[in-house]
C-alpha cells in the first residue's frame, strides 16, 4: 500500500525498561495488552465504510470485554485468520478501484490489508464474538507504511491477525509501529497508541513518519 507524509511527524511506540508496572504485574505481563493513550479521529475509510454499511458497525453492545482464551477460542482465530487469508487474493484499491483506498467487503475475492481485516472481523462476530474484542487497528509496518491489521482482546494479551502472516502472535510480538486502534468502549470511536500524541484523521495509506 503507497504511503505519502502525513502533516504531524508520528513518533515511535515501543515499550521502554523502564516503564512502572502496578503491584504483581511484571514487564512481560504488562506487554501482553496493548496501551490506549488519547483520542484519535477515524481513518477516513472507515467512516466511509460505516455510512455505506451501518450493519457492519452497529448491532452489538460495547464494554471492557476481554475473551477468554481457550485452546477452542485461540483455534477460532487461527482458523478465520488463515482461511480468510486464502479466500482473498491481494490487490491494491488503486489497482482494484482506481482510488487510493477505499475499504469494503471483498465481494469481488480481491482486497488489500482493510479488506482482510473487515471480513475477519465479520467472520468472528457471525460465531458470537463480542465487537469489543475485535478492533480494527492501523500500524506502520517494517518499511514505514500504513497497514490494517485486527486486534483480538483475550485475557491472555492483545492477539494480531495479519494477512501477511498465517500464525496469530501478540501485538508485542509483530515486527509494526501501532499507531491507531478502534476504542473498546464505542466502535465509532477511535484512540492513539502513541503516547501523548493527537492523531489527525488520516487514511491508512497516509499512515507514514514526515521525518
Amino acid at each position: 500500500m503507497r504511503a505519502t507524509s502525513v502533516p504531524a511527524a508520528i513518533v515511535l511506540l515501543c515499550l521502554q525498561p523502564s516503564v512502572a508496572f502496578g503491584s504483581g504485574h511484571t514487564q512481560q505481563e504488562y506487554a501482553r495488552f496493548a496501551r490506549a493513550y488519547s483520542a484519535a479521529s477515524p481513518p477516513h475509510g472507515f467512516v466511509r465504510f460505516c455510512k455505506a454499511n451501518p450493519q457492519e458497525c452497529t448491532g452489538q453492545s460495547f464494554g471492557a470485554i476481554r475473551i477468554r482464551a481457550t485452546a477452542d477460542r485461540l483455534a477460532q482465530l487461527d482458523d478465520v485468520n488463515r482461511a480468510v487469508n486464502r479466500a482473498i487474493e491481494p490487490v491494491t484499491d488503486r489497482d482494484q478501484f482506481g482510488v487510493e483506498e477505499l475499504w469494503t467487503m471483498p465481494s469481488t475475492g480481491k482486497g488489500d490489508c482493510e479488506e482482510y481485516v473487515l471480513l475477519k472481523r465479520k467472520r468472528l462476530r457471525e460465531m458470537r464474538w463480542a465487537s469489543s474484542a475485535l478492533l480494527i487497528t492501523v500500524v506502520r509496518d517494517e518499511n514505514d507504511e500504513g497497514h490494517a491489521v485486527l486486534t483480538v482482546r483475550t485475557d491472555a494479551g492483545d492477539f494480531i491477525l495479519d494477512n501477511r502472516h498465517d500464525d496469530i502472535r501478540l501485538w508485542s510480538e509483530v515486527p509494526y509501529t501501532f499507531v491507531m486502534r478502534q476504542s473498546y468502549l464505542d466502535q465509532m470511536a477511535w484512540v492513539s497508541l502513541i503516547p501523548g500524541e493527537q492523531q489527525p484523521p488520516v487514511g491508512v495509506a497516509n499512515v507514514k513518519r514526515a521525518f
